[in-house]
């Protein structure tokens, strides 16, 4: 596999900050948004090291998953700041904090195989 650690890393630091951020309900920031760009590109890395590695497939598709749900909620941050999210999720945090939770369980997987374990 190829070596994804920063990538992981980066993810884990995202995953945790950005709940953080949105749970305290601060505003939106342009760093954030950079973040969550850069947050994307990481995940692609991550899941082509996965595929090329070609014995990964259920973690990969875990990954992938994984990953969706988290991005749908900082998404909603992204294109609508914390008005928006408040609006699609604001009654859902709990179900946030899950999706986040189940994603850095994953990385830490990944982490595992990578030979990458903090």
């Amino acid at each position: 596999m190829l070596d994804v650690k920063k990538s992981l890393d980066r993810l884990t630091w995202n995953t945790q900050h950005h709940y953080a951020h949105i749970e305290a309900q601060h505003d939106f920031i342009r760093a954030w948004a950079v973040q969550f760009e850069m947050g994307y590109t990481d995940f692609r890395v991550v899941q082509m090291s996965l595929q090329l590695d070609g014995g990964q497939h259920e973690l990969l598709a875990r990954f992938a998953a994984a990953y969706e749900k988290v991005y749908d909620y900082e998404y909603a941050f992204a294109a609508g700041g914390l008005e928006g999210f408040n609006q699609q999720y604001g009654d859902k945090i709990a179900d946030y904090k899950q999706a986040a939770d189940d994603l850095l369980k994953i990385i830490d997987e990944i982490r595992a195989i990578n030979g990458t374990v903090k």
